[in-house]
């Protein structure tokens, strides 16, 4: 047998430690060739590790949540073939009661130990006997006086009884100073039988408190967030647009799709967002605020966080200028679906300029949405809502958007931010302007 160990390689431009996302394999199990032991995250992404021999799991190298750095040992296997061989475990003393014989040809003679035979209605006695003792035992008082102890009845009123089966109390446990439990004896047990474990009738037991390790994407969330809020000074703009006649437009567009995907309001809002840009270019950036440099960008490389089980992931659309709206339906559904069922590569998660967050019909009436850092800005559209507002004289229904920018004020002006959103607004709620130059 030998030791093979299997080193956590190269998985990433500039990576130098992954984080153990969780384990596919423990201590003790075969593993066949390339069969996943190991979900290993880097800044980027997670990457699925296989083994790339058979054998027995021996050691790993920690608990999920750990760092293991490039080049260290990830997990070690026994296997049958060449390797680091691994000295054998020293062989235990024998056992004092085995004795050996000295000289070949003896043999060693073991006596059998018969215990004593018992007869059978000797059994029979000295369990009868037992059972009577026990039954002795059971009309004996706490005293030892041998006189029984009578239980002593509960005595409460019908209404009483009722009440306590209703809130589901147990009347042999509510304390009474007096002869009868009343009501006053039942409320105090409510005010204070909770510590005793009482719940009401029909309530479910309190969930017990948990410890939850923070691993993984939950930790990458925490850290960019917490990274993003305390290097950028933020502020953000909101803005109500009129999305009625936008809306009528979608509805429009989806009769006559065809086989093509249903839209929804947001590859609408990406068009104008990027018709919008090319006026704003100082939103449509990252900062690098370490080297003092700003990089506006031509293209709009568009973040969409989007929402999974593990977490929130910000895949990115590419060229969203050279895109038009079924293009886009078509590329939001891919990268979603993508993302949620853990398929995303790398590179689709990486190199956005500008990000668009979106809630949908969670959507509430404003957001202040934090920057994907080192962007510069992030868009959130929130809740359509239908309101009565005047149009001349008269009072029609329209459905209305709140729009919300958040900016780093280091490198945005807040005139910016609000002269890039009515501009928007101008937009989309003529949404011919936004299929013209």
């Amino acid at each position: 047998m030998a030791l093979f160990t299997f080193k956590l390689p190269d998985i990433g431009e500039g990576i130098s430690e992954a984080e153990i996302v969780g384990w596919h394999v423990k201590v003790g199990d075969r593993v066949e060739e390339d069969q996943p032991i190991a979900d290993m995250m880097t800044d980027k992404a997670t990457v699925e590790m296989e083994s790339p021999v058979a054998g027995i799991v021996m050691r790993l190298a920690g608990e999920p949540g750990d760092q293991v750095p490039i080049g260290s040992m990830l997990v070690e296997i026994e296997t049958d073939g060449e390797g680091e061989v691994v000295p054998a475990a020293e062989t235990p003393p024998p056992s004092e009661e085995v004795i050996a014989a000295e000289t070949p040809g003896e043999a060693v003679i073991e006596e059998a130990h018969t215990p004593p035979s018992i007869r059978p209605e000797s059994v029979e006695g000295h369990a009868v006997e037992s059972t009577k003792e026990q039954k002795g035992l059971d009309k004996l008082s706490p005293n030892g006086t041998g006189e029984a102890k009578a239980e002593t009845p509960i005595l409460a009123s019908p209404a009483v009884r009722a009440r306590a089966k209703e809130l589901g109390i147990d009347l042999a446990q509510v304390k009474h100073g007096g002869e009868r439990i009343r009501h006053a004896d039942l409320d105090a047990y409510l005010l204070y039988g909770a510590g005793q474990g009482y719940h009401p009738a029909g309530r479910s037991a309190r969930r017990p408190d948990e410890a939850v390790k923070v691993i993984g994407m939950r930790r990458r969330i925490a850290e960019n967030m917490a990274a993003s809020k305390r290097h950028i000074p933020h502020f953000t703009y909101v803005e109500e647009i009129d999305v009625t006649e936008l809306e009528a437009l979608r509805e429009q567009l989806n009769a006559g799709r065809g086989d093509r995907p249903k839209l929804t309001l947001l590859p609408l809002l990406i068009v104008g967002i990027c018709r919008t840009l090319p006026e704003f270019p100082m939103l449509n950036a990252r900062y690098d605020d370490e080297a003092g440099v700003v990089t506006r960008y031509g293209a709009v490389h568009l973040g969409m966080a989007t929402q999974t089980d593990a977490g929130l992931m910000v895949p990115v659309i590419r060229d969203a200028q050279d895109r038009n709206i079924w293009q886009l339906a078509s590329e939001i559904r891919r990268l979603a679906e993508a993302a949620r069922t853990g398929r995303a590569k790398s590179e689709e998660l990486s190199g956005s300029t500008l990000t668009i967050t979106s809630l949908g019909p969670l959507g509430g009436i404003a957001t202040t949405p934090v920057i994907n850092r080192p962007e510069v800005a992030i868009i959130g559209p929130n809740r359509v809502i239908e309101r009565p507002v005047f149009r001349g004289r008269e009072v029609v229904a329209a459905k209305l958007m709140n729009m919300s920018i958040s900016c780093d004020h280091r490198v945005v002006d807040g005139w910016d931010a609000a002269s890039f959103v009515q501009a928007l607004r101008k937009r989309l709620e003529t949404p011919a302007l936004l299929f013209v130059d």
